[in-house]
């Protein structure tokens, strides 16, 4: 069922965006493990493209918030609104009561409007003056990010790096791929071709089927050894949390099951490590200077290579 899904959703998003399978199936994997999603890229590389496409052949509730420097808390999340009709406060649900919440260019906006996601991502409502609000079900937020090369952008904060399970960076097409953009842009191409392909029970069924695949003592006992490593690397200052690691194990359950099994393997955890954990990994800036690598990715990889899997 899980391996299904996951070439519908695939195919039906290939309809209007080609060469993006392996990103589809980060966004899918993200989805089923309850996670959130965030897509760096330069513009024009289809990131918007993408969590529109995924959003529709789901059949999910969709909306997008276009994040600007004088943006505020209010215009994602809401708040009370003096109606004048009735001569009373009442509460105006923003864009974030969705299932997917697209977050355009969200390092575009100050820290204070970044960190009102924070509370309705981990803990899938909102509060405002007191009053709750939960988030409808299934809820993901896709966040798109420019490089911090680039003018007019804020750096995402450490505590909502964190909130996002999982980062996929967006990179320029090969040439081959290329060609294939520009014969499909030769004829019209909309959204609107792009059918739901995924009933809400199936996508519902399968996130339950997440929880039920098991992960061995051996595993556990892997996942705990890659942390441990990241803490004692001398380049970095900051390794991978509990909070990342736990992140990790639900993304490798939510893999499993897409790849049709009903338990995790090493595999599954040394593929995705990189996506679920680098982006929460600072090196450390004395050792730069030495001379050490200052590419998260890179001293990523050297780890995951030391860390003995289990047999």
């Amino acid at each position: 069922m899980g391996a299904d899904i996951r070439d519908r959703v695939v195919a039906e998003v290939g309809k209007v965006v080609v060469g993006r399978e392996k990103e589809t199936d980060l966004i899918l994997t993200c989805l089923l493990a309850r996670g959130h999603v965030l897509l760096e890229g330069v513009p024009g590389v289809s990131k918007t493209l993408v969590a529109n496409a995924f959003a529709r052949c789901l059949g999910l509730q969709f909306r997008r918030v276009q994040f600007t420097p004088d943006i505020l808390p209010l215009d994602i999340i809401g708040g009370f609104i003096f109606n004048l009709k009735d001569r009373e406060f009442e509460f105006r649900r923003g864009p974030v009561f969705t299932n997917i919440l697209l977050a355009d260019e969200i390092n575009r906006a100050p820290p204070k409007v970044q960190s009102a996601l924070l509370e309705s991502m981990q803990e899938f409502q909102v509060t405002v003056e007191g009053r709750t609000e939960k988030l409808p079900s299934p809820f993901m937020v896709i966040a798109t990010q420019n490089p911090m090369e680039f003018e007019g952008v804020y750096p995402l904060l450490e505590g909502q790096l964190d909130r996002f399970m999982v980062k996929v960076s967006f990179g320029y097409p090969t040439p081959e791929v290329e060609a294939g953009i520009l014969k499909r842009n030769l004829s019209s191409m909309d959204l609107g071709d792009v059918r739901t392909v995924v009933t809400a029970a199936e996508l519902d069924a399968m996130a339950r089927e997440v929880d039920s695949v098991t992960v061995s003592d051996e595993v556990l006992a892997y996942l705990a050894r890659m942390a441990e490593a990241t803490r004692k690397e001398s380049s970095l200052v900051l390794g991978a949390s509990p909070r990342a690691m736990v992140q990790l194990l639900h993304c490798a359950r939510a893999r499993a099951l897409l790849d049709g099994r009903n338990y995790v393997t090493p595999h599954d955890v040394k593929t995705l490590a990189g996506e679920v954990l680098t982006h929460r990994l600072s090196v450390d800036r004395a050792a730069a200077l030495k001379g050490v690598s200052r590419n998260p990715e890179a001293i990523l990889t050297a780890i995951l290579d030391r860390v003995e899997p289990p047999r």
